[in-house]
C-alpha cells in the first residue's frame, strides 16, 4: 500500500470515528500518523538527488510575493496589471506552465511577484505540478490567493487545505510550545496555564508515535494537537495570505458587500497594493551621514521576517564589520521619543526613520606629545647596540 493510499484510509477511519472525551487520545494518535505519512510523502525518493524540473527562479527586490490560485481566475492578468510584464492570458485552463516573474515598484522599494500555474484538489499529492506550485510559495514573505467571487468559498477551502498539507500556514503565528529533545531523563511535560485540548497522557502518546522517549514540553498556550504536532514535525511555514477576489461583476451587490467584510480581502487593485504592504512589513530606513542632510533616494529596506527591524540588522544590511565600530547611533522618525535620540543596538526601528552611524574614534598609536610612548630602539634590552669604550 502506496502513502497516499495509507493516508486516506487513515482519514477514513478518522472520519468513522465520533469525537468525544474517550476517543481522543486515538485521534490524536491517527492525527501524529497522517502528519508523519504528509513529511514522507514530501520527501525525495531514495536514490534520488532531490532536483527535479521545478521552476524556482531566484530571489529579487526587498520581498517575494507568490500567486496561488485555481486555473482560470485570473492570476496572469494581474501580473500584467501590476508589474507590466506579459504573461499570457487565454479562455483555457493551465495557460501558464511555469513560473512567470515580474517586478512592483511601490514606496521606494521592489517587490518580486511570480506568477504560478493553477493548482488542483489533490495537488498536494503532485497532481498537477502541485509540489513544484507550493515549493515556490514556501519561499514566499506573502501568498495572494487569487478567488473567483462566484465560487470563493469552495475554492478558498481546498486552497487552504492543500497548503496546509503540506505544512503552510496561512495567517497564524507558530504556537508559544517549547519543545527540545533529550538523551536521557524521559518526558517532562509542563504548562503554564490551565490546558482543555492537550493533557499529560495524550502529549505522550504523540510523542511516543514518534519514537520521541526523552524531551522536555512546555505548554506558554492552551494550544490543540494540531499545534503540539506542528512544532514537534518543525517543518512548517507560517505565512501572511491576502485574498484577492477576481470576477466580482458576475454575483450581486450584497455578496460583494460580504466579501468585503471578510477579514485579509481585497477587491480591487487601489486597496491591493497598501494591503501586500501593510502586510508584508516592510521598513524603510534612510541614512544619514554626519554634517550631510539625509539621504532619502535610496532607502535601506528591513523586515521581520528578513532579518528584523533593529538597529543591529540595519548596521548588519550595510556591512557585516560595522558593528564592533559603532558608538551610539542617532536616531530620526516615529520610533524615536525626541528628535535626535540616542540609541543603542536592541532600538527597533520604524517606517521612515532617518539614522545616523556614530563611529569609535581611532586611537593613536604611541599617544601625543610628552606622553608618546613609540620609539624606534629595540625592545629587549639584549638587543640593544653596545656603545663603544670611551677613549683614556
Amino acid at each position: 500500500m502506496g502513502i497516499i493510499e495509507r493516508i486516506k484510509e487513515i482519514e477514513a477511519e478518522m472520519a468513522r470515528t465520533q469525537k468525544n472525551k474517550a476517543t481522543e487520545y486515538h485521534l490524536g494518535q491517527l492525527k501524529a500518523k497522517i502528519a508523519k505519512l504528509r513529511t514522507q510523502l514530501l520527501e525525495p525518493p531514495k536514490g534520488s538527488s532531490g532536483g527535479g524540473d521545478g521552476f524556482e527562479v531566484t530571489k529579487f527586490g526587498h520581498g517575494r510575493v507568490a500567486l496561488i490560485g485555481f486555473p482560470s481566475v485570473g492570476k496572469s492578468t494581474l501580473l500584467t496589471m501590476l508589474t507590466g510584464t506579459h504573461s499570457e492570458a487565454a479562455s483555457y485552463e493551465f495557460t501558464t506552465l511555469t513560473c512567470i516573474p515580474g517586478i512592483i515598484h511601490y514606496n521606494d522599494t521592489k517587490i518580486q511577484l511570480l506568477d504560478l500555474p493553477g493548482i488542483i484538489e489533490g495537488a498536494s499529492e503532485g497532481k498537477g505540478r502541485g509540489r513544484q506550485v507550493i515549493a515556490v510559495a514556501k519561499s514566499s514573505d506573502l501568498v495572494l490567493m487569487v478567488l473567483d467571487a462566484s465560487k470563493s468559498e469552495g475554492h478558498r477551502q481546498i486552497l487552504t487545505k492543500e497548503l496546509e498539507a503540506v505544512g503552510l500556514r496561512l495567517n497564524k503565528r507558530p504556537p508559544q510550545i517549547y519543545f527540545k529533545k533529550k538523551k536521557t531523563g524521559g518526558i517532562s511535560f509542563n504548562s503554564t496555564l490551565p490546558l482543555t485540548h492537550v493533557d499529560e497522557k495524550l502529549c505522550y502518546q504523540i510523542l511516543h508515535e514518534y519514537k520521541i522517549h526523552n524531551a522536555e514540553v512546555l505548554f506558554r498556550e492552551d494550544a490543540t494537537v494540531d499545534d503540539l504536532i506542528d512544532v514537534i514535525e518543525g517543518n512548517r511555514k507560517y505565512i501572511k495570505c491576502v485574498y484577492v477576489y477576481n470576477k466580482i461583476d458576475v454575483i450581486g451587490i450584497d455578496d460583494v458587500d460580504k466579501l468585503a467584510r471578510q477579514p485579509n480581502s481585497v477587491l480591487n487593485l487601489d486597496r491591493l497594493l497598501s494591503k501586500m504592504w501593510e502586510e508584508m512589513g516592510l521598513v524603510r530606513v534612510y541614512t544619514k551621514p554626519q554634517g550631510q542632510q539625509p539621504d532619502f533616494s535610496d532607502p535601506v529596506v528591513l523586515s521581520a521576517d528578513r532579518g528584523g527591524c533593529s538597529v543591529e540588522d540595519f548596521c548588519n544590511h550595510i556591512h557585516r564589520s560595522l558593528i564592533k565600530d559603532v558608538k551610539y547611533v542617532l536616531v530620526w522618525g516615529s520610533s524615536a521619543r525626541h528628535y535626535p535620540q540616542h540609541c543603542g543596538l536592541g532600538h527597533s526601528l520604524q517606517d521612515e526613520d532617518v539614522v545616523q552611524i556614530v563611529k569609535k574614534k581611532e586611537k593613536e598609536e604611541g599617544g601625543r606629545g610628552r606622553f608618546k610612548s613609540h620609539t624606534t630602539g629595540p625592545a629587549r634590552i639584549s638587543d640593544r647596540e653596545k656603545k663603544a669604550p670611551l677613549k683614556t
